[in-house]
């Protein structure tokens, strides 16, 4: 990615409008997409991509008939009004009632409207890690309901499903048939001499790389990534990839618009690298991209990469544009990579920012970021069903202040997961706690805080630039789960309880209760979030340095519309220096019912704003 220098802070913001939306949808013709698909192919299979191209025209045409476009040509991919939740499919429970369904209803009740989409994770059967380990691709799990449950849920929303390509069940019929020693799962396996030198490859875990497995022809030693469990696929083999191809267009046939490749940096291996992003990796994700941009264009494709942030970005494929196509406001320039990816950098940095009360990492960062071509955008998070991962963080914080996190997680109740490194002692991963209570307090401790610093930790992800995704346990502020890691034997059950619908119910209704008070505040943003024209992914963003109390960033329509998003990072009152570009002006706050802004009157506490002129008029809506 060629260098780019942030935006000066210090620079006043220029009224001028700004181009529209440049995130439209536009599907290749027939011609482009074989031209493209050629180029990629000779990149995974030189030797064989002739035959591979023809083998995939022929699969992409007995799906054709059966995809559309889920947006009209040249309609934006996505608004302000697109806000996701991340839940299990059986996160809510009730008692004779499939939990699909459960969910759906839970959803429509509770949240209506306010959510554009639902990230339900891997609802298929499964063996182990709480879905990843897939047994079967194209069945739904009937401990959860069925695919006319699955339908259900997109016919009301937009619906993301798991694609967990990287590797399978050790329990499914692909596995049987390597032990086997029979098609078309005999050579969907990467066996390996146990004496193999792979002390080059990244590791997520500290687990052995390969794995010992009996078969009909004796002892043999497969990859295995991530657990003995979870076998990596060959991708070598193009008969892997055109299954998963396959099964990614049948999830789409099934209702989702969005697909998410988990763990697909680890997809292609080669001995004496890292095995971690290389040339076929992208070259893979490129295809599944333009596959989808040909036959269901306004789908998605969003990357799994818990990996430091510059590494995060390259899935965007930025590195293929010139650096006039990244600084363009023109948006002409049209990326070819993910639509999105995790923003795997903002959980950590915000527990950071408001456990030390200093923003100046997280305004750095922010600074930072490039503005995206056309078709990219980020999807914002603070918490999902993994931990709290920490590689986004090397390169932007010293190892001392990832060390105090990790204290710190400690002292609230949780737990730390390691990692393997070639040639060295483990480091941490990611942090195994709830994020409601990571923040219970700050680096002195607890304190009385913790309801206004989870809030502001979720206001926070809701301002930025993206789209953003609340975990299903972020809205209803659960706390570690210690009896399911008691139960389970994994560190990731403290974030991953089952809630009894009524028992959920109950809290919710309740006013006295940490749950009433963070969903309702919540849910009250994301109903004004989603009328809000700044909110739009594609709004500019420019991050403003006003010291290390306060994060301060503004967002501006191509219209010119403006909004000044402020919050208080600090466990004391503070008054909030305005950007000379808002100074002078009559503001109201948006998320204090529009009442008029006092610039000498110090803030709260974890206290945010959504600023606006007051000649600016917010959207007229009611607020439940």
């Amino acid at each position: 990615m060629p260098d780019m220098l942030p935006p000066d802070p210090s620079t006043s913001s220029s009224h001028a409008a700004r181009p529209g939306p440049r995130s439209l949808s536009h599907p290749l013709s027939n011609d482009a997409f074989a031209r493209h698909a050629e180029t990629l192919l000779a990149v995974i299979y030189p030797e064989r991509k002739d035959e591979v191209l023809r083998r995939l025209e022929t699969l992409m045409e007995l799906h054709r008939s059966r995809l559309a476009p889920r947006v009209p040509e040249g309609e934006p991919l996505w608004s302000e009004r697109d806000q996701w939740l991340i839940t299990y499919g059986d996160s809510v429970q009730q008692e004779g009632e499939a939990p699909l369904a459960t969910l759906n209803d839970f959803l429509a009740s509770r949240l209506g409207d306010c959510l554009s989409g639902v990230h339900v994770l891997p609802f298929f059967p499964w063996s182990s890690d709480d879905g990843f380990s897939v047994i079967h691709y194209r069945e739904v799990n009937p401990a959860l309901g069925d695919w006319q449950d699955i339908q259900r849920l997109s016919e009301q929303r937009d619906l993301m499903a798991d694609l967990v390509i990287n590797h399978c069940s050790r329990e499914s019929l692909w596995f049987a048939d390597y032990l086997a020693g029979v098609q078309p799962g005999r050579d969907y396996f990467i066996e390996m001499d146990p004496e193999t030198d792979v002390s080059s490859v990244v590791r997520p875990r500290p687990s052995a790389l390969l794995t010992p497995v009996h078969t009909r022809r004796g002892l043999r030693h497969l990859w295995a990534t991530f657990s003995d469990d979870q076998i990596d696929l060959n991708f070598a083999n193009p008969d892997v990839l055109l299954e998963f191809i396959g099964i990614l267009l049948y999830y789409l046939e099934q209702g989702a618009r969005m697909i998410r490749l988990d763990a697909v940096a680890f997809l292609w291996k080669r001995l004496g690298t890292s095995c971690v992003h290389l040339p076929e990796t992208h070259a893979v994700v490129r295809l599944l991209r333009a596959i989808v941009d040909h036959l269901a264009p306004g789908s998605l494709l969003i990357t799994e990469t818990n990996v430091p942030h510059a590494e995060n970005m390259s899935y965007f494929g930025l590195d293929r544009l010139s650096e006039q196509d990244l600084t363009s406001l023109e948006g002409s320039a049209q990326a070819d990579e993910a639509h999105m990816i995790y923003q795997f950098t903002l959980p950590p940095l915000t527990l950071h920012t408001l456990t030390s009360g200093d923003a100046s990492a997280l305004t750095e960062w922010a600074a930072s970021l490039p503005s995206l071509p056309a078709g990219c955008s980020y999807f914002n998070f603070t918490a999902s069903h993994d931990g709290i991962g920490v590689r986004a963080l090397e390169g932007l914080l010293p190892d001392h202040e990832r060390d105090t996190l990790v204290r710190l997680v400690h002292d609230f109740g949780g737990y730390v997961s390691m990692r393997a490194n070639p040639g060295r002692a483990d480091t941490p991963y990611e942090l195994n706690i709830s994020y409601f209570d990571a923040l219970k307090g700050t680096r002195r401790g607890r304190d009385p805080w913790q309801i206004e610093r989870f809030i502001a930790s979720q206001t926070l992800m809701l301002s930025l630039q993206g789209i953003p995704g609340l975990y299903l346990h972020s809205l209803t502020a659960t706390p570690n789960h210690q009896e399911g890691v008691e139960r389970d034997g994994h560190l990731r059950a403290i974030n991953r309880r089952k809630w009894q619908r009524e028992e959920l119910e109950a809290l919710l209704s309740s006013p006295n209760t940490a749950t009433h008070e963070v969903f309702h505040a919540l849910k009250r943003r994301m109903t004004l979030r989603r009328e809000e024209p700044c909110f739009h992914p594609d709004a500019h963003q420019q991050v403003f340095d006003l010291g290390p109390d306060f994060f301060v960033f503004e967002r501006v329509t191509h219209e010119g519309r403006r909004l000044l998003f402020a919050l208080n990072v600090t466990d004391q009152p503070r008054v909030l220096p305005l950007p000379e570009s808002w100074q002078g002006l009559a503001l109201t706050d948006h998320l204090c019912h529009d009442k008029a802004f006092d610039p000498a009157m110090a803030r709260r506490p974890y206290q945010a704003a959504w600023l606006m002129e007051q000649s600016v008029r917010p959207p007229a809506i009611e607020v439940v």
